[in-house]
């Protein structure tokens, strides 16, 4: 019996939570019928800190199309930049 434990294999096994994932998440903001370009555009600018003409451009894709990919990143990022979207009840959905 002595002889098989020398042949046992070792596992490691790490248990912790890791947020250094390579897969990026995304999140999504929906049209809807009540919130004006300017309020999305000023909402955009204030939860993902980008340009003006950056925000415009995914609030008229938001318009036209539907919705927009408007942030891309770790989920952590991701659920900061939805939380602030909502803020004015923009409709946001986070994906992988």
């Amino acid at each position: 019996m002595e002889k098989l434990e020398q042949f046992k294999p070792v596992i490691d096994v790490e248990i912790g939570e890791s947020t250094d994932s390579k897969l990026l998440s995304r999140v999504i903001v929906y049209n809807d019928d009540w919130h004006t370009f300017d309020e999305v555009i000023i909402q955009l600018i204030k939860a993902t800190n980008c340009m003006f003409e950056k925000a415009r451009s995914q609030a008229f894709e938001i318009h036209t199309k539907g919705s927009c990919i408007v942030y891309k990143g770790k989920m952590s990022s991701c659920i900061k930049v939805s939380s602030i979207l909502e803020e004015i009840a923009l409709l946001t959905q986070i994906i992988l």
